[in-house]
């Protein structure tokens, strides 16, 4: 790979500058917006800081000062909306407090037992054990103290995936961190807590082609398994419903990993879409001619474009197009995006614009890119998967 240093296309640039501005709100400081934001764009939070500088520099002072001005009023009525939100819970809470305190008194308590225990069937060896467990955990049995430590694990791991990982998932990761666990066990202890991952809908298809259109030879065959990182790419856009209509997301994927190295958000869906997520992977991944770097989509017009073959041409990428109204012929882009819809779209019920969409897709990429266990490579991240790809041939460069 090339040593490049500017490794960002324009758009890529122009997209961060962006949603620091859309949401700066979000955050506690702008520098805590541009460090979220750069740390999933692959930048520096500096360099990101010198491009919203070099942005501000070009806009006249009047403007910028009235979106300032919007973002400290946004950021204010955020403040009173948490305030007003804090004094209802503490005025809905204060109708529960009696005389003995948060609960009530210990003599109702004991009346109550006394009063049930015939009913309850209750022995009292096992009412003063029970209540002897409680005051010391360290009396319950050793499955239950073991359950409990393997509870907060579960829910730790799970909690980081934002609730995506099912029992499977979850057991790997439980092993990468060391907790010596068995998958049955994970199974059982998520049942009762009431956890589960996410599960796949259907599909729509999206790709409109147009006969008459010469396209490429398929180079791929629906073999999506390669030995290294730029040999194979495979490409596709899924869309998005929001409320301001639907709104379109390309992505740009390396196969041998799975890795996403290029992506893109848009209201309309033309050739120049697709073309700024292909500008972002060549600006990162700078391919030449002796990797043979093959190029897979499906027949959409948007691929099969001049100014997008154009471009295929001058990156060195080989080009190749699957047959029509066969999802298998691109069956991995297919994968990613019914992964995407399932762990981001269709985890909320609505979305209000395609900035919320941009944003939310930004952190999915970021976390799929370098958290996310892939089964297909072994349960580890994409990143981790080329990581070690080239430390081995490193390795090996050493020892020839």
């Amino acid at each position: 790979m090339s040593k490049t240093r500017n490794k960002f296309s324009p758009e890529v640039r122009e997209r961060a500058v962006r949603m620091v501005g859309e949401h700066r709100a979000d955050y506690g400081s702008e520098w805590e917006a541009m460090t979220s934001i750069a740390g999933k764009i692959g930048c520096t939070a500096e360099t990101l800081r010198r491009w919203c500088r070099e942005e501000a520099s070009r806009r006249t002072a009047p403007a910028a000062q009235a979106a300032d001005d919007k973002a400290r009023l946004k950021l204010l009525e955020r403040e009173v909306k948490e305030l007003r939100r804090a004094n209802e819970i503490l005025r809905k809470a204060s109708a529960y407090f009696c005389a003995g305190g948060a609960r009530p008194p210990r003599q109702m308590v004991m009346s109550f037992i006394d009063a049930h225990r015939e009913e309850l069937a209750i022995a009292p060896s096992s009412y003063h054990e029970h209540a002897r467990r409680l005051a010391d955990p360290g009396r319950r049995p050793a499955r239950a103290r073991r359950d409990d430590e393997i509870k907060a694990q579960i829910k730790r791991v799970h909690e980081a995936s934002s609730g995506l990982y099912g029992a499977r998932k979850v057991w790997h990761q439980l092993l990468r961190d060391g907790v010596a666990v068995a998958r049955c066990t994970v199974e059982r202890l998520m049942a009762a807590m009431g956890l589960a991952g996410v599960r796949r809908g259907k599909t729509t298809i999206t790709t409109h082609s147009n006969p008459k259109t010469p396209c490429p030879l398929d180079k791929v065959n629906r073999e999506f398994r390669v030995e290294r990182p730029n040999a194979l790419w495979v490409v596709d856009f899924t869309y998005v419903h929001t409320w301001a209509g639907f709104v379109y997301v390309a992505f740009v994927i390396d196969a041998y990993a799975r890795r996403i190295v290029g992506w893109k958000v848009s209201t309309s869906a033309p050739a120049g879409f697709v073309l700024d997520a292909l500008e972002q992977a060549i600006h990162a991944r700078r391919p030449g001619p002796e990797d043979g770097l093959i190029h897979h989509s499906d027949r959409g017009v948007q691929y099969l474009a001049m100014n997008y073959t154009q471009r295929l041409a001058e990156a060195n990428l080989v080009p190749s197009v699957g047959s029509i109204g066969d999802s298998y012929d691109n069956a991995l882009a297919e994968t990613i995006n019914g992964l995407y819809k399932t762990e981001v779209i269709w985890r909320q019920r609505s979305w209000p614009s395609a900035s919320a969409v941009e944003m939310a897709t930004l952190r999915w990429v970021d976390w799929y890119n370098n958290q996310r266990l892939f089964g297909p490579i072994g349960y580890i991240p994409p990143a981790e998967a080329e990581a070690n790809y080239y430390a081995a041939r490193e390795t090996l460069d050493m020892v020839a």
